[in-house]
């Protein structure tokens, strides 16, 4: 079983509006939207340009991560998980209100970081998470339950961020939001391995990607052990070897995969490269763990290289397979992935340079993000909203 099938077979039955007929269309599209404002509204913050007093480094790293990204990931898995279980996820009314919710936490943190910003915030993760688990139990799917654990583990990290920022608890902030960091990189791993060789074995000519089930456990197996060991605060002889087996590993697997197959399909090349990052930013961490490099350039190798650079390939993929369109990029959609991975790469350089380069690349960065986003919003807002164009539902 692979993890998301494109096509929905099934008639038309849905009614209403199309931006709710299925979870990948409101949230893909509110997350788009928030990453193209949210950047340059930090930036702004960054360099002194705005004054909000709620935008802080806490707030960048909390509404990149618990809002953005948690975004995606629960419609990315709404979507899939109707086709799982042949059973409807939210849709409708309670799809609406599950996307109201969420952009009532944006607003609640954009105005005010205290305690009731952190309640309303700390709600939509439980609540999403609750429709995913029982399609899934009356369905019988029991291969996917963890992904249902996996968003109560992000959950978790939610309230664990809050309770430290509101000086509730006494571990960093910054420990649950790694952690949480960790557990979407682990999800894309996952996806990496169950979709990315059949996508590549059907849509890149003369490919013939290699399925090794042990070296993919191993690999995973790897990722899990670094994230724990890294939030653990694990000593650098053992954090530093974990993370560069991660690295290596997903390295290893991706090389498998002919990733060199795909240069000449930008919907399939997006996935490759950014699936590299996750092994880049293994890598990286092993250096900081030694005290090589800054830990933030790991981080920003895991957030803007993998998983921002997953998001928009698999928003764009899953967009247009779901609209009834053909699988295939245009210029929108190749200027979006070059625009991400430039990001990627200036927002690591930003992080491993303190001099002279480090202000251009940081407002490089933050510029080449917004347009990959921008441009996600202006191409698909329209696709989005409206019902499928072959009839089907969803």
């Amino acid at each position: 079983m692979t993890l998301l099938t494109i096509d929905d077979p099934s008639p038309a039955q849905a009614e209403g509006a199309g931006l709710w007929r299925l979870g990948f269309r409101p949230f893909y599209l509110l997350a788009a939207a928030f990453a193209a404002l949210a950047v340059p509204l930090w930036m702004a913050s960054y360099y002194g340009a705005l004054r909000l007093p709620a935008v802080g480094l806490l707030w960048h790293l909390h509404e990149m991560v618990f809002g953005m990204a948690i975004a995606v990931v629960v419609g990315f898995l709404y979507t899939a998980g109707r086709n799982w279980t042949n059973l409807w996820t939210p849709r409708g009314t309670p799809l609406a209100l599950l996307a109201a919710l969420w952009l009532a936490g944006r607003v609640a943190m954009l105005v005010d970081a205290g305690p009731w910003a952190a309640l309303v915030d700390s709600l939509f993760l439980p609540l999403a998470a609750w429709p995913l688990w029982r399609v899934m139990r009356q369905a019988g799917n029991k291969r996917n339950y963890f992904l249902v654990f996996l968003l109560l583990l992000l959950a978790t990290a939610n309230v664990a961020h809050h309770a430290a920022a509101l000086g509730w608890a006494a571990w960093s902030p910054l420990l649950p939001a790694q952690g949480a960091i960790f557990v979407i990189v682990l999800m894309e791993a996952v996806i990496g391995v169950r979709v990315l060789p059949m996508f590549t074995r059907n849509g890149a000519p003369g490919s013939n990607p290699a399925v090794r089930p042990k070296l993919d456990k191993a690999g995973l197996l790897a990722t899990v052990a670094a994230g724990i060991a890294w939030v653990a605060g694990a000593p650098a002889w053992l954090s530093a070897p974990l993370c560069a087996t991660a690295g290596v590993l997903t390295l290893w697997r991706l090389a498998g995969w002919q990733p060199q197959r795909t240069l000449k399909v930008p919907l399939l090349w997006i996935l490759h490269l950014s699936y590299a990052w996750i092994g880049v930013g293994f890598l990286l961490l092993a250096m900081a763990a030694l005290g090589h490099t800054p830990a933030s350039a790991a981080f920003h190798a895991l957030t803007v290289g993998s998983m921002a650079g997953l998001i928009i390939g698999m928003m764009c993929r899953t967009s247009l397979g779901h609209t009834g369109r053909p699988l295939k990029a245009g210029s929108a959609e190749v200027c979006m992935f070059v625009a991400i991975q430039l990001a990627a790469v200036a927002r690591l350089t930003a992080a491993l340079d303190s001099g002279a380069l480090r202000d251009g690349a940081m407002l490089l960065a933050a510029s080449a993000w917004t347009v990959a986003f921008a441009l996600f919003v202006v191409a698909y807002a329209g696709r989005l909203a409206r019902p499928r164009i072959d009839g089907k539902e969803g």
